[in-house]
């Protein structure tokens, strides 16, 4: 192969790894216990934030980072607990449902358990783990203190050196609202200021599972209505999704046990639920069976990724011609 192709397939590589267009998954458990969590690239750093919103301002995010495609399902949990002993609570409707009634602790557990399980430091600072004695996984955080590596005064629920993490008032807005096409943040999460088309389920752009008689329940996470502009599916509907932020925007110093914020409504819920002025909360111990939640993550360095990609064009170029 000439040094010029490897150098376009270099530059073709890289300009995908960090377009908006990009979207990555990664695989969690072992086994019969073996999951995937797809990511959709929020990229457009340091954007400007919405003031029609609630919060006002809101969406400005400084770096760019990868939400979850869909919400966190059932099987997923039932994984996570087999695999790590979480101990993790939630309804029971289907492997494909959206896992709901877990608590903002419980969820917090989950995110851990992905970042340890895959070498990572996790995002939450917890007294006690799974196996020590008194456990629970619906135990209150504590805040990350000066003397933690990884300590960010910005925000002290969560550790800057974990991988993955619940998303923050601004990344949940930035995600579901942000058009990073025209600069604007529409009110709808399916990219729109009109309400999307209510359905029982499906992927059908400008559609929402909202407005549903409350005993069908949620769709399946692939099929909770169309996509935001940024590809991710059911911000708006099917259920209510924490986010990491504490519902007075504080995250510390001393409020582990503050209510955390909630968005994007659930299936049997108006449209006004889904709006982005519109935000609710709840207790971190509390968890309801219309409440979900989804996962972020953070995007490897630009210096990380182009090693990663000379390593792997080092080996097409010594592989010998056949």
């Amino acid at each position: 192969m000439k040094i010029t192709s490897l150098l376009t397939l270099l530059a073709v590589v890289l300009s995908y790894i960090f377009s908006a267009d990009c979207a990555v998954a990664a695989m969690f458990g072992s086994g019969a216990n073996t999951f995937e969590i797809k990511f959709a690239t929020i990229g457009d750093p340091l954007n400007l934030p919405d003031t029609t919103g609630n919060p006002n301002p809101a969406g400005s995010v400084a770096q760019a980072f990868r939400m979850g495609k869909l919400e966190v399902s059932e099987q997923m949990i039932v994984k996570a607990n087999a695999e790590g002993g979480l101990g993790i609570t939630k309804d029971t409707r289907g492997a494909d449902k959206p896992a709901t009634s877990v608590s903002w602790n419980e969820a917090a557990r989950f995110v851990n358990w992905l970042n340890t399980s895959s070498g990572s430091s996790p995002a939450y600072k917890f007294a006690l783990q799974p196996g020590d004695v008194g456990y629970s996984a619906n135990a209150n955080i504590e805040l990350w203190s000066i003397s933690d590596p990884g300590y960010n005064p910005a925000n002290l629920y969560r550790n800057s050196l974990a991988r993955y993490f619940l998303p923050s008032v601004d990344e949940w807005y930035k995600a579901a609202y942000y058009d990073p096409t025209s600069g604007v943040y529409y009110d709808y999460p399916t990219g729109s200021d009109t309400a999307p088309t209510s359905v029982n389920s499906g992927t059908a752009a400008g559609t929402a599972v909202y407005t549903r008689p409350f005993g069908q329940g949620p769709a399946d996470i692939t099929l909770a209505g169309g996509l935001s502009p940024y590809g991710t599916r059911g911000q708006g509907g099917n259920v209510f999704e924490w986010e990491e932020t504490d519902f007075e925007l504080v995250n510390g110093p001393t409020l582990t046990t503050a209510a955390r914020g909630l968005r994007g409504g659930y299936w049997s819920a108006g449209p006004i639920n889904l709006l982005s002025s519109n935000r609710l909360n709840g207790l971190p111990t509390g968890g309801n069976n219309v409440t979900g939640f989804r996962v972020s993550t953070t995007i490897p360095e630009p210096s990380t990724v182009l090693l990663a990609a000379l390593a792997g064009l080092g080996l097409l170029w010594r592989r010998p011609a056949r």
